[in-house]
């Protein structure tokens, strides 16, 4: 158990890693490379709901699953994770729009 609280948090932290990688590249006006971060941060983030994911199938199997510190602080840390490369996935996009309207003038 303690195994895949790990990899959540090492998954999340991921996500959030690229996800920032993506805002510095769409800053700098590298917008396809600033996607191709948001890409790793969706991969990892998919690799985090493996993990999660197989918690929830414990308890729906009738396992019980202990709830630590460590657990909830790995769904903290993969929410906030997830709430931030989607507020940074929009920022990428609302940046392209700014560069892509001051090329135009």
């Amino acid at each position: 158990m303690e195994e895949l609280i790990m990899q959540i948090i090492i998954d999340a932290g991921d996500v959030r890693f690229h996800a920032y990688e993506a805002l510095n590249l769409a800053n700098e006006g590298k917008f396809d490379e600033a996607q191709e971060s948001l890409k790793s941060a969706n991969e990892a983030m998919e690799k985090a709901h493996e993990a999660q994911t197989s918690f929830l199938f414990k308890e729906a199997n009738g396992e019980k699953v202990e709830i630590t510190a460590l657990f909830i602080h790995s769904q903290d840390h993969l929410m906030t994770a997830i709430s931030e490369k989607n507020l940074i996935a929009q920022l990428v996009e609302m940046r392209r729009s700014i560069q892509e309207l001051i090329e135009s003038r």
